[in-house]
C-alpha cells in the first residue's frame, strides 16, 4: 500500500513550494511558488508569520489547482495567432549582431507578389480553421529588410487588409513620406531599429555594407511618425552601446517615441557573440535606463514604456496578460507565433531562420497543422525550464523562461542549457519586484494594463496584492 502526502503543508510532501527570494529591497522579500508563478511580497520581519499561518495556508492551498491550471494553459497551449513574415532575405544593412547569415542578406531570395499572395491565402485559410470568428491574426512583415520588397508587401496589405492586422519591422532607411503615408493610412503598426542617441554610437553596430551610418534616415523617419500611435523602436543592447542606454531613453522620450524595446543581444550567430556584453555590465546600464524612464515620467507625466521590461512586470503581476512570449517556458515560438521565410520555409521563430535544422516544412508544400507538430517545432515547444539546470530549482523560472532556445542551440548544440544572460534576467526580475514593492509599476506599464484583471488572492499580512 502506498501512502502519499495530501499537500496540507508548505514546502513539504505534496504541498506547494513557496521559496523566499531576496529582491534587494530594504523592507520586503518575495515568496514565490516556482510552479505556478504565484507570489507574495512579505515584510522581512513577517516571513515566519506568513509561512506558519494556518488560515493563509488553507486559503492558498484551496486556490492551488486554479493557479496550476492557469499556468498550464499559458505554458502549453498551442494556438498561433501571429506570423513573422519575411518577404525577402535581403537587407541593405550589415548590422554586426544580425541573426540572418550575411550571404542570405546579400544574395537571398525575394517573394514575388504572386508568392506573397499565395502565402497569405494559405495563412488566411489556416487561421480561419483555428481562431474564433472575428479574430484578426497578426502578420508582421519582418526580415532582413521587408521594404526591399515594398511593391509585393504593399500589394499584400491592400489585398488582405480585411483579413489580418498588419505590422512591419524595418530598419527605417526606406520610410520616406510616401511609405509612411501608405502605412499609417492603413493602420499598420511600425517598428524600427536604432541603437544609439547619436550617429557615432548607433553606427558601431548598425551600418550599411560600406560601413556608412544610417542614423540620419532613421531620425528623419522618427519625425515623420510623430503623432502616430502605432510605432515603436527596438534597440539591441551590446557592449558597444550599453554605456549610452540612459541617454538613449532620454532621446526617445524627447522625440515622443510611444514605446521602445531594449533587447539584450541574442547570441544566435558568431558575429553577435562578438559584441556580447557581460551580464553585470549590461544589467547595470539597463536598470539605470529604467530608473531614468521613471524619473522622466515623474517630471513630465509622459511615459516611455520599455516593452520588454513592462512584459516582465506583467509576467509577475498578471501572467496571462503578458504581451510578449520570449520570457516564458516554453517560449512562444511555434506556439503563439511562427516565422515564414522568403522561400516559404516555416520556422518556430525568426531567430531560427539561419538554422536550417529547425525548418519544420514549407507553406507552399505542407499543411501548417502538420508543420506545427513537426520535430523541429516540437523540440522548441518542448523546451521546459524544469529540464534545465539550474532553472529547475530557480524560484523565478517562470518569470524569466531561460531565453532564447535559438541562441542556446546555436551556442551549445542542445536545448537543455540556460541562455547567455542568466544573471541579466535574474537581476531584471529582482528589480521588477522592487518596483512592485514600491508601488511604481504603473509608471512602467501601458495605460489601462489592468483592464479586465482581478485580484484573486489577498492576505492581510502587509504585502502587495497579486493580480491575475
Amino acid at each position: 500500500m502506498i501512502f502519499n502526502s495530501k499537500g496540507h503543508f508548505i514546502n513539504t510532501g505534496n504541498g506547494p513550494s513557496l521559496l523566499p527570494v531576496d529582491i534587494g529591497h530594504k523592507n520586503y522579500l518575495a515568496l514565490v511558488d516556482p510552479d505556478t508563478a504565484f507570489w507574495l511580497l512579505v515584510k522581512r520581519n513577517r516571513l515566519a508569520d506568513v509561512l506558519s499561518d494556518a488560515s493563509y495556508r488553507k486559503a492558498y492551498i484551496g486556490k492551488l489547482d486554479e493557479f496550476r491550471k492557469e499556468m498550464e494553459a499559458l505554458r502549453f497551449t498551442r494556438r498561433p495567432s501571429a506570423v513573422y513574415f519575411n518577404p525577402t532575405e535581403k537587407c541593405n544593412l550589415n548590422c554586426s549582431y544580425c541573426y540572418i547569415p550575411g550571404n542570405m542578406r546579400r544574395n537571398g531570395h525575394s517573394m514575388s507578389s504572386k508568392e506573397l499572395f499565395e502565402a497569405l491565402e494559405q495563412l488566411k485559410s489556416y487561421f480561419s480553421r483555428t481562431l474564433p470568428t472575428g479574430t484578426f491574426p497578426q502578420i508582421i512583415f519582418h526580415g532582413a529588410e521587408p521594404l526591399l520588397n515594398r511593391e509585393a508587401v504593399f500589394a499584400g496589405i491592400d489585398k488582405y487588409g480585411k483579413d489580418f492586422q498588419f505590422g512591419i519591422q524595418t530598419n527605417a532607411t526606406f520610410l520616406d513620406e510616401q511609405t509612411v503615408e501608405f502605412l499609417t493610412s492603413r493602420n499598420v503598426s511600425i517598428g524600427m531599429s536604432l541603437d544609439g542617441p547619436t550617429s557615432a554610437v548607433d553606427s558601431r553596430t548598425r551600418h550599411n555594407w560600406s560601413g556608412e551610418s544610417t542614423y540620419k534616415k532613421t531620425a528623419e523617419a522618427m519625425e515623420r511618425l510623430k503623432g502616430y500611435t502605432s510605432w515603436n523602436i527596438i534597440s539591441t543592447i551590446t557592449r558597444e552601446n550599453m554605456h549610452h542606454l540612459v541617454s538613449l531613453t532620454e532621446f526617445f522620450h524627447s522625440h515622443e517615441v510611444p514605446g521602445c524595446m531594449l533587447n539584450i543581444v541574442r547570441g544566435t550567430m558568431p558575429s553577435s557573440r562578438e559584441v556580447k556584453p557581460s551580464d553585470a555590465d549590461a544589467v547595470k546600464h539597463y536598470l539605470a535606463a529604467m530608473d531614468r524612464t521613471y524619473k522622466l515620467y515623474q517630471k513630465t507625466g509622459k511615459k516611455l514604456v520599455v516593452s520588454n521590461f513592462a512584459n516582465v512586470l506583467l509576467a509577475i503581476i498578471a501572467p496571462t496578460a503578458r504581451r510578449l512570449m520570449c520570457d516564458i517556458s516554453p517560449c512562444g515560438g511555434g506556439r503563439f507565433f511562427f516565422a515564414l521565410s522568403a522561400n516559404g520555409d516555416l520556422f518556430p521563430c525568426s531567430e531560427f531562420v539561419g538554422l536550417p535544422a529547425f525548418k519544420g516544412g514549407n507553406i507552399f508544400k505542407d499543411d501548417i497543422e502538420d508543420v506545427l507538430v513537426s520535430s523541429p517545432f516540437s523540440i522548441v515547444a518542448g523546451r521546459k525550464v524544469e529540464d534545465i539546470e539550474p532553472c529547475s530549482r530557480c524560484a523565478i523560472r517562470n518569470f524569466c523562461g531561460a531565453p532564447c532556445p535559438a541562441e542556446v542551440h546555436a551556442m551549445h548544440g542542445r536545448m537543455d542549457k540556460t541562455g547567455a544572460f542568466c544573471e541579466f534576467y535574474e537581476e531584471q526580475t529582482r528589480y521588477a519586484f522592487r518596483v512592485i514593492a514600491d508601488g511604481r509599476q504603473d509608471a512602467f506599464l501601458w495605460d489601462d494594463w489592468d483592464k479586465g484583471t482581478k485580484d484573486t488572492f489577498t492576505l492581510n499580512h502587509s504585502h502587495k496584492p497579486h493580480y491575475l
